[in-house]
C-alpha cells in the first residue's frame, strides 16, 4: 500500500524516534580503546538556574559539529556532558521562588533548604538535559555529571585539603566584594560594572594644631567614619611639611595620621586621598604598608554599625545624605561635583556591591598563576583573537588572592572544623572528619558553615569528570581534552582557573614531585614540559570563542 508523505515536517514524529535509536545503540558512548586516537570535548556545564538560552544553543551546536566530525574521521570521540550547581545563582533563584510562596529561607533551616535545592536541581537540571537532547546533542549520556555529585565532591575536598597542607589555602581578613542583599561574598566574576551618575564630594579635614586643612574628594562620603589616615605622595612638595601630623576626623572625633605613599597620584584631584582600609581594596593595601587600623563601619546589610557613632542603624545611602548635610553645616563641605563612574553591582540581584573586610578563605595566587602566565607569554597557549592577550595580562598582573568562601547553603561545604573550646582549625575530608580536637581533646567540633565558590569546583571539571583524584583508565586515555567552546566573558574566571588547576593537580599524578625534582632535575623539567603541553591542550588547542 502506498503511503502518502506528509505535507509538513513533523519533528516529533521523526526526531524523538531517531534520537532514541541513537541512544539505544550507544552511538555516542566512548570507552578507552588504545587502537584509536581519542578526541575529547568537555561541555561547559550549564547552570541549573532555569533553562537553556540561545547562547547555549550556539555553543552546543558548534561542539556537536566538531565531535561528529571527529567521529567520522575515525577518532574515539567523547563529548563529556554535565551541569553546574551554580551556587549563588541557584540559591538566589530558589529564594525568589520561595518568596512568591511566602517562605523565608531561615524558616526552613539549612537541611530543609537543601532538600528544596535538590528538588530544584532535579526539575531544572533535568529540563536542561532534556533540552540538550532535543537539540540532538551527541553527548555520552552514560557519563553525565553534576558538579555536586559524589565524585566531583570528592575531587573538591581532595584539592582543598592538598592546597591547605601546602599552605596555599588560608583563612584571613581581606577586602571582598560583599552583597548586602544576598549577604555573601562574591567573586569578581559576579560583579558587573555599570556607569551611574554620581558625585565627587570635596571635603576638608582640619590639621590638628594648625589653621590648615587637607582637602580631598570622594564618591563614598559615608565611609569617612572608618578612615584611619589621609595620604599624600612623598614627592608632593605641597604637603611634605604635613607628613607625620594628624587631622581630626569629624563626627567620631578621632585623630588620624597624615602619611606619605606612592599610591597617591599628585596630579589627580587635590593630591590627597582618604584611607579607609576596611572599605576599599587599594586602601587596604596602603593600610598594610603603614600598619593602619582597620575599622569596619557597616553591618552585613549595609547599614551603619556601632563604629559609626550617631549614624549607627542608618542605611548607607541615608547616612551619606545626613553626613553630607552636617559637613556642610560644619563648613567642611567644599563643593559637590557631578561625576559619572562605574559602580560594581551583583550580577544576580543588581545590588550595589560593598567592599568590606571579612574573615574568609583564600587561595594564594602568586605561584599558582605563573604557569598560566608563562604559557601565554611563550605562545604555548594561544588566545583567539590575539588582542585578548592585553586584557589577559592586565588581569593576571593585578591578580589578588582568590576568595573562595561563600556565605551560602547551596554548594560544596568547606571541609574545615572548629574546636569551640580552643579555636583550633582542622581541615579534613568528610570521610576523615575529626571527632575530637587534636590540640585540646575537646569533643565538640563544628564544621565551617560556608560553602565554596562555584568556580572552585568548576575549575576541576576537565579531570574530575574523568575520575580524578583516582588515576582511572578514562582519565589516562581521554585527558587532556581537546576543545573548549565557551563565551569570552568567562575566560578569566573559569577558563584560566581550569588552566592553573590542570597544571597544579595533574602534575603529581604524573610523578612530578619535589622528590623527583631533587633527585633528577632534568627528568623533572621534561615531565613539567609534558604536563604543560597537556594543560594547553585541555583548553586551547582548538579554542573557540563566541
Amino acid at each position: 500500500m502506498n503511503k502518502e508523505l506528509a505535507k509538513t515536517y513533523d519533528p516529533k514524529d521523526i526526531e524523538d524516534r531517531l534520537y532514541a535509536k541513537w541512544l539505544d545503540k550507544k552511538y555516542f558512548h566512548a570507552e578507552p580503546d588504545e587502537t584509536k586516537k581519542p578526541f575529547t570535548i568537555v561541555i561547559p556545564p550549564p547552570n541549573i538556574t532555569g533553562q537553556l538560552h540561545m547562547g547555549h544553543a550556539l555553543d552546543n551546536t558548534m561542539q556537536d559539529i566538531l565531535i561528529r566530525y571527529k567521529r567520522m574521521q575515525g577518532y574515539n570521540a567523547l563529548w563529556q556532558p554535565g551541569t553546574d550547581h551554580a551556587s549563588i545563582a541557584t540559591e538566589v533563584k530558589i529564594i525568589e521562588q520561595m518568596k512568591k510562596e511566602g517562605i523565608d529561607k531561615r524558616d526552613l533551616g539549612r537541611e530543609g533548604f537543601l532538600e528544596r535545592a535538590w528538588e530544584w536541581k532535579k526539575e531544572y537540571g533535568g529540563r536542561i538535559i532534556s533540552q540538550l537532547k532535543k537539540l540532538g546533542s551527541s553527548c555520552d549520556w552514560d557519563r553525565e555529571r553534576f558538579t555536586m555529585d559524589e565524585g566531583c565532591n570528592k575531587a573538591v575536598e581532595e584539592v582543598f585539603v592538598k592546597l591547605y597542607e601546602k599552605k596555599m589555602i588560608y583563612k584571613g581578613s581581606r577586602i571582598v566584594n560583599w552583597c548586602p542583599i544576598c549577604k555573601t561574598s562574591i567573586s569578581d566574576a559576579e560583579v558587573e560594572y555599570e556607569e551611574q551618575a554620581g558625585h565627587f564630594w570635596h571635603i576638608k579635614y582640619p590639621v590638628v594644631g594648625t589653621d590648615e586643612f587637607l582637602e580631598f574628594a570622594t564618591t563614598r562620603p559615608e565611609t569617612m567614619l572608618g578612615d584611619t589616615a589621609v595620604a599624600v605622595n612623598p614627592n608632593d612638595e605641597r604637603y611634605t611639611h604635613l607628613v607625620g601630623k594628624t587631622v581630626m576626623l569629624p563626627f567620631v572625633d578621632r585623630e588620624i595620621p597624615i602619611i606619605a605613599d606612592d599610591y597617591v597620584e599628585m596630579d589627580f584631584g587635590t593630591g590627597v586621598v582618604k584611607i579607609t582600609p576596611a572599605h576599599d581594596p587599594n586602601d587596604f593595601e596602603v593600610g598594610k604598608r603603614h600598619n593602619l587600623p582597620e575599622i569596619n563601619i557597616m553591618n552585613d546589610d549595609a547599614t551603619i554599625n556601632a563604629a559609626g557613632g550617631k549614624f549607627a542603624g542608618m542605611d548607607r545611602y541615608e547616612a551619606r545624605k545626613q553626613i553630607v548635610k552636617e559637613l556642610d553645616e560644619m563648613g567642611l563641605l567644599v563643593r559637590i561635583e557631578d561625576y559619572s563612574h562605574n559602580v560594581g553591582t551583583h550580577d544576580r540581584c543588581k545590588t550595589t556591591v560593598e567592599p568590606l573586610i571579612k574573615q574568609q578563605w583564600f587561595v594564594k595566587m602568586d605561584e599558582l598563576i605563573k604557569p598560566a602566565v608563562e604559557a601565554v607569554k611563550n605562545k604555548e597557549i594561544t588566545l583567539v583573537p590575539e588582542r585578548m592577550e592585553k586584557t589577559y595580562f592586565n588581569w593576571t598582573d593585578n591578580i589578588r588572592d582568590w576568595c573562595i568562601s561563600r556565605q551560602l547553603w547551596w554548594g560544596h561545604r568547606i571541609p574545615a572544623y572548629y574546636c569551640d573550646k580552643c579555636g583550633e582549625i582542622i581541615v579534613a575530608k568528610t570521610a576523615d572528619a575529626p571527632k575530637v580536637c587534636p590540640k585540646c581533646g575537646h569533643d565538640h567540633l563544628e564544621q565551617d558553615p560556608d560553602t565554596l565558590d562555584t568556580w572552585f569546583s568548576s575549575a576541576l571539571w576537565p579531570f574530575s569528570t574523568l575520575g580524578w583524584p583516582e588515576m582511572t583508565e578514562d582519565l589516562k586515555y581521554f585527558y587532556p581534552t581537546d576543545v573548549l567552546v565557551t563565551g569570552y566573558d568567562i575566560i578569566f574566571f573559569w577558563v584560566i582557573r581550569m588552566i592553573f588547576s590542570g597544571f597544579e593537580q595533574m602534575k603529581e599524578k604524573q610523578g612530578i614531585t619535589e622528590e623527583l625534582k631533587a633527585k633528577d632535575q632534568m627528568a623533572w623539567v621534561g615531565a613539567m614540559n609534558n604536563i604543560r603541553h597537556s594543560a594547553e591542550e585541555i583548553l586551547y588547542k582548538d579554542l573557540l570563542f563566541r
